[in-house]
C-alpha cells in the first residue's frame, strides 16, 4: 500500500468506492479493496463510515443523488408546469435507461445495493415525489391542472410511470417501442389531469 499525499475525505473514499463496486461487485467488495485503492489502511476509511453497511449506504445515496439533482434542476425550471412535468418524467426515464445501459454492472450492483439499503431508496423516492408534489401544485395554481387529492395524484403518476423508472423493468427499456410506450403513457396522464 503506497502512502496516499491527498487528504482523505469521504468524496475520495465514495469514488474509490464505485470503481471497487464495479471491478468486483457488491458481493466481493469489501472496505480493504476501498482502503488498499486509495493507499491507505481500512482503519482510515472507518474514521469517516463507521461500517462497511454505513459505507454502502452513503455510496447508493451518491449514486442516487445524480438522479435527484438532474430532476431538480428540470423542477425548479422556468417551463409551464405542463411541459415541465413531461420534461421530468422524461429525464427521470432517461436518467435510469442510462444508468442502466451506459454501465450495466455498475447498475446491478447497484440494484443490489438498493435493496439494503430502503431507507436510502425511500428518502430517493421522497425527494422525487416532493418535487412532482411542487410541479402539480404549480400546474394546479395556474389553472393548467386539476387535482383534487394532490398526494394521491402524485403518488398515481409516478406508479402510473414506474414501468420507465423502476430497476425492476430495467431490461424493457432499451426495446424499440419503449420510447413509443412512454409517450403513451405520458399522454394518458397528461389528460388525466389537464383542467377540462
Amino acid at each position: 500500500m503506497a502512502p496516499t499525499t491527498e487528504t482523505l475525505t469521504p468524496e475520495r473514499i465514495l469514488a474509490a468506492t464505485e470503481e471497487v463496486l464495479r471491478r468486483h461487485g457488491a458481493a466481493k467488495a469489501t472496505v480493504v479493496d476501498v482502503a488498499r485503492a486509495l493507499g491507505v489502511s481500512h482503519g482510515s476509511v472507518y474514521r469517516h463510515f463507521r461500517t462497511k453497511a454505513e459505507l454502502r449506504g452513503a455510496v447508493t445515496k451518491r449514486w442516487l443523488d445524480r438522479t435527484t439533482g438532474v430532476l431538480s434542476a428540470v423542477a425548479d425550471g422556468d417551463e409551464p408546469p405542463a411541459a415541465k412535468l413531461r420534461h421530468w418524467l422524461s429525464a427521470l426515464f432517461d436518467a435510469k435507461r442510462h444508468k442502466a445501459g451506459d454501465d450495466p454492472e455498475l447498475f446491478a450492483t447497484y440494484t443490489v445495493l438498493t435493496t439494503e439499503n430502503s431507507e436510502v431508496v425511500d428518502a430517493h423516492i421522497a425527494e422525487l415525489l416532493g418535487q412532482l408534489t411542487g410541479i402539480l401544485q404549480e400546474g394546479v395554481a395556474r389553472g393548467e391542472f386539476e387535482a383534487p387529492d394532490t398526494t394521491a395524484t402524485v403518488r398515481a403518476i409516478f406508479e402510473a410511470t414506474a414501468h420507465f423508472h423502476d430497476p425492476v423493468h430495467a431490461q424493457e427499456w432499451t426495446r424499440p417501442d419503449a420510447t413509443a410506450a412512454f409517450d403513451a403513457v405520458v399522454d394518458l396522464v397528461m389528460r388525466g389531469i389537464e383542467t377540462r
